[in-house]
């Protein structure tokens, strides 16, 4: 049985056999040939996505062939000149740690690529790695002794370490503008290091310069993305100088990045109210709400009594805002503190609008001189003296104003209401067996119906107001008061009687 058990199926075992191996082959023909054409297809666009990476770069939209050399290195992380080309397009966009990344891949992969080492060295330099750069110099040069470019790199490097001993020095001993002067060298040779803008910060700040601090620390947040130390110094610096609406920009970049800081909460909240009274007393005084910006400034002066600048700048409204609503003792008084704080031309002019509608012309001119001391263009003050000026001479003739008893700011109806008062008043027919009163009444009556005459015409009063008397003779415009109005008798000017509604 075995024996014949044995011999039953040699030739069906044969077959099945053969077409087992037969199979495998065939699959594996198959998987290579798919394998091939895969591959061939995914070069193809490899090679796609760096043309157009090529063509971008040489356009210079840089975003663009960026997100093409991104899809080139998917497709082959292998492929050194992917990432080199990527690396160049990051330093071409100054983001210097993605730059590094690249090129320390390239170097990996390809550890004799001279033109990788210079450009890593480059970047190293301009982030002050000194030491890293000159080795990257080095080892480029042993590759290739005569490179131009690396030796003339790797000669700034000594240079640049010998100007940052020498800021250091300087600054410790308090020499500040030497000290600016040679970090700034530094700088020039690396700039793309944040902590040398940070330096020279701190320099322009002993040194009694925070506009340029505040320059320096912008770089330098924008040189090291998470730089909340740097947003909380750009934003306190700004409140400083009572910028407050920056101070809370930059408050807010901090945040962002570190919503819990602990520095940077408090002062958000506080800066944050502050920028709202004082915006909102902008608003009020480009709406002519006089009121609101009296409220909103005084309500910055009683939640800040330390930054000198922000109660400058409250202090600025107030003086504006009182001269506007014509309360002359408030709007003198806090013009002269805002100028003890800072000596601003608009100021000087404010203040000179309020010694003008006070009929201190004296003072109203010494304020607009030295408003153009401060500014010769300023057509503000030169329309300011000229104005305080002719009052003056003016102040010696009639004042309408004066006459009727109202404000320089009275309305046309207001106006003609303290007209009819006066004129009642002061009508020569009150005083019939009063000769000498009557005559006064008589100039009296004359004045106020000139007066009425001028306040109530748009243009005669807009030369009023401006110094000039359009009744004057000597200006050139001789007139009488139009009492066609009035009823006469007896052929004089005076015997009528005035008829009121």
């Amino acid at each position: 049985m075995q024996k014949m058990f044995q011999v039953k199926y040699p030739v069906e075992t044969m077959d099945v056999n053969f077409c087992y191996k037969l199979s495998t082959c065939l699959v594996l023909l198959i998987l290579e040939l798919l394998f091939k054409a895969t591959h061939s297809a995914t070069q193809a666009e490899i090679n796609k996505h760096l043309e157009l990476g090529k063509q971008f770069l040489a356009k210079g939209q840089l975003s663009d062939a960026l997100s093409q050399y991104h899809a080139a290195v998917e497709g082959d992380p292998n492929n050194y000149l992917t990432y080199f080309k990527r690396g160049t397009v990051y330093l071409a966009l100054g983001k210097a740690k993605n730059a590094l990344s690249d090129l320390d891949r390239v170097i990996e992969l390809k550890p004799d690529f001279t033109a990788a080492r210079i450009s890593r060295g480059s970047v190293h330099l301009k982030l002050a790695n000194y030491d890293l750069a000159q080795l990257d110099f080095y080892n480029a040069l042993k590759m290739d002794p005569y490179n131009q470019e690396a030796n003339e790199l790797i000669q700034r490097i000594q240079p640049a370490v010998e100007n940052k001993a020498n800021a250091d020095h300087y600054f410790a001993h308090g020499d500040y503008r030497n000290a600016i002067r040679f970090i700034s060298a530094v700088i020039d040779v690396s700039p793309w290091a944040a902590n040398l803008f940070d330096e020279r910060a701190k320099m322009h700040l002993a040194n009694d310069d925070p506009l340029a601090a505040v320059g320096d620390i912008r770089i330098a947040t924008k040189l090291q993305s998470d730089n909340t130390d740097g947003y909380f110094n750009l934003a306190t610096i700004l409140y400083q100088l009572g910028h407050a609406s920056d101070a809370l920009k930059s408050i807010r970049e901090c945040l962002k990045l570190d919503p819990e800081h602990k520095h940077c909460f408090p002062l958000y909240k506080k800066i944050k109210k502050i920028e709202k009274f004082l915006t909102d007393a902008e608003t009020s005084l480009e709406a002519q709400n006089y009121a609101d910006c009296i409220s909103s400034a005084q309500k910055v002066l009683k939640n800040e009594n330390e930054e000198q600048m922000i109660i400058y700048e409250a202090k600025r409204l107030l003086c504006s805002c009182y001269s506007k609503d014509e309360q002359l003792p408030d709007a003198i008084n806090f013009c002269g503190e805002a100028l003890e704080l800072n000596k601003d031309p608009y100021i000087y002019c404010d203040r000179g609008d309020a010694y003008i509608n006070s009929e201190m012309y004296d003072d109203a001119i010494r304020d607009f001189k030295a408003a153009l001391d401060m500014d010769q263009t300023l057509d503000r003050a030169k329309e300011g003296m000229e104005k305080a000026k002719k009052l003056q001479q003016q102040a010696e003739r009639r004042d309408y104003y004066k006459i009727l008893g109202v404000k320089k700011s009275a309305s046309k109806k207001e106006i003609i209401k303290a007209y009819r008062k006066m004129a009642q008043k002061w009508h020569p027919d009150n005083y019939p067996n009063d000769e000498k009163m009557k005559k006064v009444a008589e100039k009296k009556f004359m004045d106020i119906a000139a007066a009425k005459e001028v306040l109530t015409d748009e243009e005669k009063r807009r030369k009023f107001d401006m110094g000039e008397d359009p009744l004057d003779p000597e200006s050139g415009q001789p007139h009488m008061p139009n009492f066609h109005q009035f009823h006469s008798f007896q052929g004089s000017p005076f015997n009528f009687r005035f008829h009121f509604n």
